[in-house]
């Protein structure tokens, strides 16, 4: 989970996932992409460092200029994570685990709370929930 975490931390950044989108459809030098990003050089530098860092992005030498690509078996791996998390299969609460009771208020910090699954009520602070009385 580690690795996914920081993947989605390296793409939270809309330059760098800007980035990513032009290195899949074209390898370029950093010139290329700060042109097509309207940024720096050295900025683009940056970002792909980054990028290079977590995985992603790859560098290729070729004559004078270093050539960057996206590595896409990184993203269709985290893209498989994430697919795999939506499936899982959503349970209804079991207000005996989650230490209910009838106030109204979630008996851990006091707070208000939601409706949710299974006719329970779910904190809107710490996310516990208990079984609802409606």
């Amino acid at each position: 989970m580690d690795k996914t975490m920081s993947l989605l931390a390296v793409l939270s950044d809309e330059t760098r996932l800007e980035l990513v989108r032009i290195l899949l459809s074209h390898d370029l030098c950093a010139g290329a992409v700060a042109r097509r990003l309207g940024i720096s050089e050295a900025a683009v530098s940056q970002h792909i460092k980054v990028l290079r860092d977590a995985g992603l992005v790859t560098t290729e030498k070729r004559g004078r200029f270093a050539h960057h690509s996206v590595d896409r078996s990184v993203l269709i791996s985290l893209a498989r994570e994430l697919v795999q998390m939506c499936e899982v299969e959503r349970l209804p609460c079991d207000p005996a685990e989650e230490g209910c009771d009838r106030t109204g208020r979630c008996p851990s910090c006091r707070k208000d709370t939601i409706p949710c699954t299974g006719g329970c009520l779910r904190c809107v602070s710490c996310g516990k929930c208990r079984k609802g009385d409606f």
